[in-house]
């Protein structure tokens, strides 16, 4: 069996450890630091507790036959991609539960593999459909700093496949996807992830292109992202879960997870996380010695009276995308501060239990899944404002105390490890409708926006070309007041800008898109189309270049033109006056000018109007 050499550090520390365990046993805390201090950052973060829990019976020791290399390397260790798939391959090759196919390739050419379990060793998506199982996907390492879900699920594997635990696949199929961003993970340091205890050495937050796979679910430009969300049409599993490590706030919980709000797109799903799924792995974690909780943002970091935030995600990250296109996306947020041990052995227990929680009450999942996919509501919030709820959250949290920073002048937290619970905070959450939209019966996109129509077609969204031309009645909206981003954000200039809906008569060449809204994946089509929404495909810039102009008139021939349309339209010319009614407008010749350009024959008429049409047939 390999056997892997502990780092320097490591190997240092163990021994300090060991030479504690036979010293005077001082304070607790004191314990706690000299426990966990593994790893290069550990002496600038705040201190612990030691934690023990029933859940560290799952562990293998190192010379155990399929000890993982996890657990060969003391607990502290992920190991690299190389050494995963290989330890993985020879998993898969000794099980007859196991398949392994890729996704597809990075940018790097490195595969991203993963695992499919099931009862019959199927290896294809129609395969795993006709056993009429539900199928959980289970993502690790979108963000490969934050990797616990790999270690989790490779423990997990070994014992379905070589434990007691096979029968986890009686009722239900698994998907696992250990390394998401396979090239972020081999940027490996012991100085990523500056506010994470472990492991040793961790990977990094964004793609080799610098993409952050979690702000990409809607505009897909990564090719990673574009892999996945084909696998999620292909295998079209019945719950989705991205395993995550937070940074912020100090607290008790361990493991932290959420998923859609109420108000969101699938209140039905929501219905069943919150009242099947929630109470279920919440009482398993506890049982095992875990601390769960609901996701934690902090409305101040600093002063925690403040209150927390209820987050409603928009579909540029895994659980708003998941509300969108209903499908059941839970979002796992271990926290950052505690050991990596704790942190990896939490996921498996919540792994194990959302398998036999997806198996006993997979025939209600179901239901809430087809629920929501055909409500086709006629009215959609497209964008949310913020509100404090009627109710508070008692919170574990840990005390703390504000001291004035002599490195920074200002003022700094100094989270003291203790326990401390904070009786009802208040909830602020942005699940107050703004903005609403009615549901047209289908957009008409025009063949020239390819990249648009493309894109829409990657995530699933069904459409058809129209083979002639076509003649219909329906809405546009023209914009003003563009506000464009300062600065790029994940390789986009985003834009913002007011708008207008006007009734007009257009003709479609042949080659035109149309997208109905009757479909599963309506709401989505509606998120990435109407151009208010919060992460629409016109909000990441894929229509910019219609804010571009192209042809102009200059002052010596638009001036007489103007007075050529004066004197031949009388409504032109009340309509003129009534405009100079405006001084800054009367005293700005440009303006004057461009008035009349602006309602001549010449302008641009494609010029701040959005290409893609609302229509009602």
């Amino acid at each position: 069996m390999r056997r892997f050499l502990l780092t320097g550090l490591m190997a240092s520390t163990l021994l300090i450890n060991s030479t504690f365990a036979h010293a005077t046993e001082p304070s607790p805390l004191i314990v706690a630091t000299e426990q966990i201090a593994l790893f290069e950052n550990d002496s600038i973060l705040p201190p612990i507790h030691p934690w023990s829990g029933a859940s560290e019976a799952l562990l293998l020791s190192a010379e155990q036959p399929w000890a993982t290399p996890f657990e060969q390397q003391g607990y502290v260790s992920s190991p690299n991609y190389h050494d995963t798939m290989e330890w993985l391959d020879k998993l898969v090759d000794s099980s007859d539960v196991l398949q392994k196919i890729s996704i597809g390739k990075s940018p790097q050419g490195r595969d991203i593999w993963m695992i499919i379990a099931s009862q019959d060793g199927e290896s294809t998506a129609q395969a795993l459909s006709d056993n009429g199982k539900a199928t959980v996907l289970v993502q690790a390492g979108i963000h490969s700093g934050e990797i616990d879900g790999k270690d989790a699920g490779m423990m997990l594997l070994r014992d379905i496949s070589h434990s007691n635990k096979r029968e986890l696949l009686e009722n239900v199929n698994l998907l696992f996807i250990p390394i998401f961003s396979v090239d972020a993970h081999e940027r490996r340091s012991q100085f990523n992830r500056v506010n994470q205890r472990g492991p040793v050495n961790m990977g990094w937050r964004t793609t080799a292109n610098n993409l952050n796979l979690n702000r990409d679910y809607a505009k897909a430009d990564a090719l990673e992202m574009q892999h996945l969300i084909r696998a999620i049409n292909i295998w079209q599993p019945d719950l989705y879960i991205d395993i995550h490590v937070t940074d912020g706030i100090d607290y008790q919980y361990d493991v932290t997870f959420g998923y859609n709000v109420a108000q969101g797109y699938s209140p039905s799903i929501f219905t069943w996380l919150e009242s099947i799924y929630r109470p279920a792995v919440e009482h398993a974690l506890t049982e095992q010695g875990h601390i769960p909780g609901q996701l934690v943002f902090a409305n101040d970091n600093t002063d925690m009276t403040k209150g927390l935030s209820l987050w409603n995600p928009s579909p540029r990250f895994s659980n708003g995308y998941g509300d969108a296109r209903h499908l059941p996306t839970i979002l796992i947020e271990n926290h950052s501060l505690k050991p990596y041990k704790q942190r990896v052995l939490g996921t498996y227990v919540m792994l194990e239990q959302t398998l036999k929680t997806v198996a006993k009450n997979s025939t209600k999942l179901k239901s809430a899944i087809n629920e929501d996919k055909y409500r086709n509501p006629s009215k959609l919030t497209i964008s949310w404002q913020s509100e404090t709820l009627a109710e508070g959250r008692d919170f574990k949290g840990i005390d703390y105390h504000i001291e004035q920073s002599p490195i920074s002048g200002g003022k700094v937290v100094r989270w003291t490890g203790e326990p401390k619970l904070y009786k009802n905070l208040p909830i602020v959450a942005n699940t107050k409708a703004d903005i609403t939209v009615t549901r047209p019966v289908a957009y008409y996109i025009p063949p020239q926006w390819s990249d648009v129509i493309e894109r829409l077609s990657l995530h699933g969204i069904r459409m058809a070309r129209l083979k002639k031309t076509r003649t219909i009645t329906a809405q546009q909206y023209k914009f003003s007041d563009p506000l464009f981003s300062s600065a790029d954000y994940e390789g986009h200039q985003t834009v913002t800008a007011a708008t207008s809906i006007h009734k007009i008569n257009a003709i479609l060449p042949a080659g035109t898109v149309r997208i109905p809204t009757d479909q599963p994946l309506g709401d989505l089509a509606m998120l990435l189309l109407e151009p208010q929404a919060e992460d629409s495909l016109f909000y990441w810039g894929m229509f910019n270049t219609i804010f571009t102009r192209t042809e102009y008139i200059e002052d010596y021939a638009v001036e007489p033109l103007a007075a050529k349309m004066l004197l031949e339209n009388p409504a032109l010319q009340a309509e003129f006056d009534l405009a100079l009614k405006d001084q800054a407008f009367a005293n700005d010749s440009k303006a004057r000018l461009r008035w009349f350009y602006q309602r001549s024959p010449y302008f641009d008429n494609e010029y701040m109007k959005y290409p893609v049409l609302r229509a009602a047939k």
